[in-house]
């Protein structure tokens, strides 16, 4: 989405007329429901008289493209600037630039052996470690060309560069530092006072105006298919780059190789907390971070308690490793209260929030997250705390805190970011966590929200519009609250129907060796939280049952309408006569992060039908406007 284009002189037009900034503030919210800072828009009013400067040049075409604020495919980031024409070859080209208002950064020297990306710079209060603007353009540009699919059809020539034009060479050189030099050969790095080298950059690839041509092609070029780390797998533990990270995400990859690696030179303890909301990264990051520190020789594994994803990732493993291979690198949390301390390099602990003080059936051990930081040099921990599905989850972000502590290792905390899934929308999951009253958001209404997401009256019609858009991709599923109970007799029976609503009919997954996420028949089974949590579809359809309700113009959470066999609320009934309070507050967070987070399954769309005809009533009052 390009929030302002036009051609150079447009550009130039409404620079002299003060116009820009307002238009962006504007366009943002209009198309994207973001509010604007006083700060963002005091930014917009600096660089751009910049970028005005520089294309003050007769030599640089007057048809020239110009886009600001230009928002990436699929993610929550938007490229500053953007100039497009045709190159001397006649081809078309873009250029990408990041504009920074930067006079100092501090050099990160800690990094040895790691391809540098990373700087630390004032942003806000405080100083921040963040990624280096060369690579911040660079990697906005393999984003584009991944996702794109005009850019590599129609040939289309990205060139990514940094503009820093408050950066004064002559006080402070860390910015070019020639542990960056890998980041600046690939995307070039302008500040204070090259302005004629900037321009000579631009005129190198565009020779010719293009009329805005080559920015239609990039706003309205078909987007391929989101890539999905349980397709991915495979090749990443070859060693392949299927992922570009972007930003926070990047940082916090770099810092966990930089950690394990000091770990295993100082012999400390210590502990790294990633906190991320869905589809920020986390899975990603994870196995990225994993199949690096093998490459290094170091012992570790990347440990969930949900067995849905490493059921997914071993089955697409299957052929590709022995199997006792494969279950060394993937594992449950349940065994460590028998691991001698610092038995591994590295544990790398995916969907945190779902670890618990016992492990198992027969609660051994003391307490998992204790179990884990005393097994391992390094441990780190990515949290959601709104994925929180069960009466027994324990992780939290206090409680590796005090963990750590007790076992004096260094503590090292961050938030991820950057959105990929729900077609890249924050908007959305603002509005869903609004709209389940988890908090209040700006996004009280789904107005300007890019994300297919539909209220369906009917489950039979729901169902239809699933398998339509599973037809070709294998890659929508149908999702339910546990209201129904899944019988053990019917477990294996295609035939048997656990959930009835009227005439529709349909079973929970059955009880197969194939997982659920990536099995062909399962398009025709309904999934819940504990086949779905950690893994992502393209498109969901979501039944809510009794369980929420929408009564007295609020949501009603009631743990009695979960089925018998679902044990995610067992121990609730105990707690509400021994504390109500605790209880409620367990239940409704039990239940409402249950359908948050199959509700952001979705790296497209999401529609529901809600058995409670006022819960229907109230969602579709919270989509009227759109």
């Amino acid at each position: 989405m390009l929030i302002y284009e036009g051609t150079k002189y447009d550009f130039r037009m409404d620079m002299d007329l003060d116009k820009i900034p307002h238009l962006l503030e504007e366009k943002l919210y209009e198309h994207m429901h973001i509010h604007t800072s006083k700060k963002e828009v005091t930014s917009w009013k600096n660089s751009l008289q910049y970028m005005y400067k520089v294309l003050n040049d007769p030599n640089i075409p007057d048809t020239c493209g110009v886009a600001i604020e230009y928002n990436i495919p699929k993610t929550n980031k938007r490229v500053d600037f953007i100039m497009s024409g045709y190159n001397h070859d006649g081809k078309a080209s873009a250029i990408i630039i990041e504009l920074k208002q930067w006079e100092r950064v501090e050099t990160v020297f800690d990094r040895e052996d790691l391809i540098n990306t990373e700087v630390m710079t004032a942003l806000g209060k405080g100083v921040h470690r963040v990624v280096h603007p060369c690579y911040q353009a660079w990697s906005y540009v393999q984003h584009m060309n991944d996702y794109i699919e005009e850019v590599g059809k129609k040939d289309i020539q990205l060139y990514p560069c940094a503009y820093l034009h408050n950066y004064d060479l002559r006080k402070e050189q860390n910015i070019i530092n020639p542990i960056y030099n890998a980041c600046i050969e690939k995307s070039p790095l302008f500040t204070q006072g090259e302005i004629p080298r900037l321009r000579e950059f631009i005129k190198k690839h565009l020779k010719q105006g293009d009329h805005k041509e080559v920015l239609f092609l990039i706003e309205n070029g078909r987007i391929r298919p989101s890539k999905s780390l349980q397709d991915c797998i495979s090749s990443m533990l070859d060693g392949n780059q299927e992922f570009t990270m972007l930003d926070t995400q990047k940082v916090v990859f770099e810092e966990i190789l930089y950690m394990a690696k000091l770990c295993q030179k100082d012999k400390r303890k210590r502990v790294m907390i990633a906190k991320g909301g869905s589809g920020t990264g986390k899975s990603v990051i994870a196995v990225n971070a994993m199949v690096n520190l093998l490459k290094e020789d170091m012992f570790g594994q990347y440990i969930t308690k949900n067995a849905a994803p490493r059921n997914v990732y071993m089955d697409r493993l299957a052929g590709k490793m022995k199997k006792n291979k494969i279950k060394s690198l993937f594992a449950a949390p349940d065994k460590f209260y028998q691991q001698q301390p610092d038995d591994y390099d590295f544990l790398i602990v995916d969907e945190a929030h779902r670890l618990r003080e016992k492990s198992g059936m027969f609660q051994k051990g003391e307490n998992q997250i204790q179990e884990l930081i005393r097994s391992s040099l390094f441990t780190v921990f990515f949290i959601d705390p709104y994925q929180r599905v069960h009466f027994r989850d324990f992780g939290s972000i206090s409680e590796f805190q005090k963990q750590a502590q007790l076992q004096n290792a260094e503590v090292i905390q961050y938030e991820l970011h950057s959105q990929f899934r729900c077609n890249g929308s924050d908007g959305y999951l603002a509005w869903v966590r609004n709209m389940l009253q988890l908090e209040e958001t700006a996004n009280f209404n789904f107005k300007d929200i890019n994300f297919d997401f539909r209220v369906i009256d009917d489950p039979n019609e729901l169902r239809a519009m699933i398998c339509e858009k599973n037809d070709g991709s294998g890659k929508a599923r149908i999702l339910a609250g546990y209201c129904w109970e899944w019988e053990k007799a019917g477990r294996n029976d295609p035939n048997h129907n656990d959930i009835e609503i009227g005439d529709f009919k349909m079973s929970w997954n059955l009880d197969a060796s194939d997982p659920y996420a990536i099995s062909e028949g399962s398009i025709h089974q309904v999934g819940c939280i504990h086949t779905t949590q950690g893994l992502e579809f393209d498109y969901v359809g979501v039944i809510i049952g009794e369980d929420l309700r929408y009564e007295n113009n609020e949501l009603v959470t009631d743990y009695k309408q979960r089925a018998k066999t679902d044990s995610s609320v067992k121990g609730l009934k105990k707690l509400y006569r021994e504390n109500p309070e605790k209880a409620k507050h367990m239940e409704r967070q039990i239940i409402l992060n249950t359908y948050y987070t199959l509700m952001t399954r979705g790296m497209k769309g999401c529609y529901i039908y809600c058995c409670d005809s006022n819960l229907q009533k109230y969602i579709k009052m919270s989509i009227a406007d759109a």
